[in-house]
């Protein structure tokens, strides 16, 4: 099993030593249990972050409709993406330093509250830019929250910390893919109503965690503003991030770019990134440990990673001549995706020897950048060039992604991956 798959959880006192008369089946079978025995606190964040993760894939099939109404171009309308990304990856670098003096119960809330704020505000925007800029708002909230809830779930649940990503992963898969479901049923009536939506929803989530979620004191240790990028300079996670990025870059080309050149109404995107998400949440929780188990975390991510490669290159030939081929791609990505997903996740919490909110600001300084990058360079890629080089680029990013993770492998096997 991996070096992230503990058989046992951390107690207080330290952690427990395997029983090494234990055979995989049974290890297996306490997994699962744990992962249901949560306390209360984790299941609230986890629906809290459910809600936050719907904000991600909300406006994809709005983007069209967007882009009618505010009478703006694909490049513009995609800096809703880049501007919530951008501003995601750099506030990641003040979450550890905001959570390490309030606690972690408050920049939740905090982060909650201000996606609330900025996502009703979004639903009043009257120009292309009014909603860019409230979506960077949305991304600073959105980052408060993500990062802190992280933290809270691998901090309090039962199982480990294998089993706390999974159940984070869960919540990002789901609301992933529940995004574009809420985004279409609301968008089809008026491109406003979503993010009046969202802001019903994370209101609701507020609520919830502000009653159900304990009281946090501030840790003993304050997190220093540059620590996340010290963290970095550990070779195992510079390496995870790194690849991240170009991950991302392919990711988000799918997610941003595609609405685009499916022809479809807010209903149909709706319905082809819900397939999307589905997948994605199904082999993030179901598929992605048991592939790790059987054959390491690297070797998966290098396999998953040429197979998203080809589903891009595939998609860069459909562009414009099979649409149907276009949305078998988009599902299928979202299976590879949420392996990915989960596996780059574990690794950055596992491989750096730094406090696991230090290195999970850093990694995801890093990998936000390939969220904010590619829809903006996408566009601008599919404006003047035609619609099949976006996924070409990103199929070229990926092998770039394949090749960090390549170069870095002896700093990844350290950690036991």
């Amino acid at each position: 099993m991996s070096a992230l798959r503990p058989a046992k959880s951390e107690n207080l006192d330290g952690p427990e030593i395997p029983d090494p008369t234990e055979s995989a089946e049974e290890i297996l079978h306490e997994e699962k249990i744990s992962m249901l025995r949560q306390p209360v606190a984790v299941w609230a964040t986890a629906v809290a972050a459910v809600f936050a993760f719907m904000g991600i894939g909300l406006v994809d099939p709005i983007l069209p409709a967007i882009a009618k109404n505010l009478e703006a171009s694909p490049s513009e309308v995609s800096l809703l993406f880049t501007s919530y990304f951008l501003v995601t990856a750099i506030a990641m670098l003040l979450t550890g330093w905001v959570s390490s003096r309030i606690g972690g119960k408050k920049t939740l809330l905090i982060g909650l509250a201000l996606i609330v704020v900025f996502a009703s505000l979004a639903g009043f925007s009257g120009s292309v830019s009014q909603l860019v800029g409230f979506r960077a708002g949305w991304g600073l909230g959105n980052a408060l929250f993500v990062a802190t809830a992280l933290a809270v779930i691998v901090g309090v649940a039962s199982g480990g910390t294998a089993t706390a990503i999974i159940l984070y992963e869960a919540a990002l898969g789901l609301g992933i893919s529940l995004g574009p479901l809420l985004g279409a049923l609301l968008g089809g009536w008026q491109w406003r109503a979503p993010f009046f939506g969202t802001a019903t929803a994370m209101a609701i989530a507020f609520i919830a965690c502000a009653a159900l979620l304990p009281k946090m004191a501030p840790p003993t240790a304050k997190t220093r503003l540059r620590d996340p990028l010290l963290a970095l300079g550990h070779k195992g996670l510079r390496f995870t991030a790194g690849s991240a990025l170009f991950y991302n870059f392919g990711f988000f080309t799918i997610l941003a770019f595609t609405p685009f050149i499916l022809g479809m109404d807010a209903y149909g995107i709706g319905a082809v990134f819900f397939g999307w998400g589905a997948c994605l949440a199904v082999t993030s929780v179901f598929v992605a440990p048991v592939l790790q188990r059987w054959l390491g975390t690297v070797k998966v991510v290098i396999a998953t990673l040429a197979g998203l490669a080809v589903v891009l290159l595939v998609m860069g030939l459909a562009a414009g001549h099979s649409v149907p081929l276009v949305v078998a791609m988009v599902v299928l990505s979202g299976a590879l995706l949420g392996i990915n997903n989960t596996l780059y996740t574990e690794l950055a919490m596992g491989v750096s020897d730094a406090p696991r909110p230090v290195a999970s600001a850093g990694y995801n300084f890093v990998r936000w950048m390939g969220g904010a990058l590619a829809p903006f360079v996408a566009a601008q890629l599919g404006e003047h060039f035609g619609a099949q080089v976006p996924f070409f680029a990103a199929a070229v990013a990926i092998l770039i992604g394949i090749a960090v993770v390549l170069l870095g492998r002896k700093h990844l096997a350290v950690a036991g991956h």
